[in-house]
């Protein structure tokens, strides 16, 4: 698998007649990618609970859309997204229960239209993950999750991120062309591509032929994280300000990163290497996010999917100026 990043598509969920757009948004998307009428539909069912759910307990808050390659086709991720309190979720994913006094289907039976469920709901608001692939597909769930918002929702993005599986060996790249908008986005993109070509080549060869293609542009900031699941390490080599953490239950570490500019001038990339990783989750994020986020200070988040941990991170630190990628990887022994 070699998954080319994408930006998070982003619906405002703020009046009824928001959640229709919503539902007919997320169906066009599944049939776009090849879903049938029957899981189109499931799409469909999904997203539209989704908003109103939001509608109903938070007044407002927004329904987060990507189209997610498989090995064979596409899923649909939905992210339900808010920033109210109280939270009932044990009320919710009862059958019937509508906060609104409607006859609501109840969050339960959609979770049984989803393939993947997964919901973080505290003090500071809700995120609740639906991923729904075609009936025909049988792959196990890839535990990868991302964020990426361009700048005042600007069609070009600077952020570029990339994904590649291979067995149960990883290898992540992000990086943040050097501003924002069309010429940041021309620079990122010629970094990814060489990665793209050999993402499992050493990330200090990739770093080199990426700075190689990113001449005569504005350059940027990059990282390449590489898991070794038969190993249960990972190495890690960062140029500029691309921030990385590997993440435990109990303790986390910042990945060290060189100073420099990609496509501009920097000291020959060094790779860091960290040992028993197995377990761990891999965070690498962009400098349109705060760096002064810690999982700790939300209990349970490191357990939910890397999806979750990647949208509550997004909506809490998002710095709100520059272009932001959030991308949350769990470092497993077995991927599918």
């Amino acid at each position: 698998m070699n998954i080319g990043g994408s930006m998070t598509q982003v619906l405002l969920v703020e009046d009824s007649s928001q959640i229709g757009y919503a539902r007919r948004t997320a169906q066009k998307l599944a049939e776009q990618h090849g879903f049938d009428e029957t899981d189109a539909g499931r799409v469909a069912l999904v997203a539209t609970e989704l908003a109103s759910n939001v509608l109903k307990h938070a007044s407002r808050g927004e329904l987060h859309l990507r189209a997610l390659p498989r090995a064979n086709g596409f899923g649909i991720e939905m992210l339900a997204v808010d920033r109210a309190q109280g939270f009932d979720l044990d009320a919710c994913l009862a059958d019937g229960f509508s906060t609104g006094g409607t006859q609501g289907i109840g969050l339960g039976a959609v979770a049984r239209q989803t393939d993947l469920f997964d919901v973080y709901a505290d003090a500071r608001g809700a995120v609740l993950l639906a991923r729904v692939y075609p009936r025909t597909d049988r792959q196990p769930d890839l535990r990868y999750g991302v964020s990426q918002h361009s700048l005042h929702d600007d069609p070009a993005c600077g952020d570029v991120w990339h994904l590649a599986f291979n067995d149960n060996n990883v290898s992540a790249l992000v990086i943040d062309g050097l501003g924002h908008g069309e010429e940041a986005e021309r620079a990122a993109r010629a970094g990814e591509r060489p990665f793209a070509l050999a993402p499992f080549t050493t990330p200090v060869m990739l770093m080199d032929d990426m700075h190689r293609d990113m001449i005569g542009t504005r350059g940027g900031a990059a990282a390449i994280a590489q898991f070794d699941a038969g190993r249960g390490s990972l190495t890690f080599t960062g140029v500029g300000n691309i921030g990385a953490s590997l993440i435990a239950a109990d303790k986390s570490r910042g990945l060290a990163s060189h100073p420099g500019i990609v496509g501009v001038q920097y000291r020959k990339a060094q790779p860091f290497d960290y040992a028993h990783v197995n377990g761990h989750l891999l965070i690498m994020y962009s400098d349109g996010l705060q760096s002064r986020w810690n999982l700790q200070d939300y209990p349970g988040l490191v357990h939910r999917h890397p999806a979750v941990i990647a949208t509550v991170l997004h909506r809490d630190f998002c710095r709100g100026r520059d272009d932001v990628t959030v991308l949350v990887v769990a470092l497993e022994a077995a991927h599918g």
